[in-house]
């Protein structure tokens, strides 16, 4: 077994700029500890940290894909899936939807899911942090 090199980091996890030490053994994460002496969290970690590790998880989908009626996965180009993505979109008013972002994601993910709201005209966004 390689042994764990430990890099230290910000948590991309929400905008608190907790210190992270990301476990790796040079191809994947392995382990996510909170960065004792870092200042802002002095060790501590929240339940975001706590579950990070499934953000690293091997069997998540990496490209776009569609379910069929038969219910199996087919895959689509990057493309076709976002043009089906606005053709669906389109077909609602501003009124009609609602942007719910994740405090799983990054905050550079959440800015940008709430660009899109508003390009759409809705100001129908909330973050699950809040609830």
């Amino acid at each position: 077994m390689a042994r764990l090199r430990f890099v230290p980091q910000v948590c991309p996890f929400c905008g608190c700029g907790c210190g992270i030490l990301v476990g790796t053994d040079g191809e994947e994460v392995k382990i996510l500890e909170p960065w004792r002496r870092h200042p802002v969290n002095e060790g501590r970690q929240c339940i975001k940290l706590w579950e990070a590790p499934e953000a690293f998880r091997r069997d998540r989908l990496e490209r776009p894909a569609r379910v069929t009626e038969s219910g199996e996965l087919r895959e689509l180009s990057w493309s076709r899936a976002l043009e089906e993505v606005a053709e669906a979109l389109g077909s609602y008013g501003p009124e009609e939807v609602y942007f719910v972002t994740s405090a799983k994601a990054t905050n550079e993910d959440n800015y940008v899911g709430q660009k899109l709201a508003r390009a759409l005209g809705t100001n129908n966004v909330d973050h699950c942090a809040r609830l």
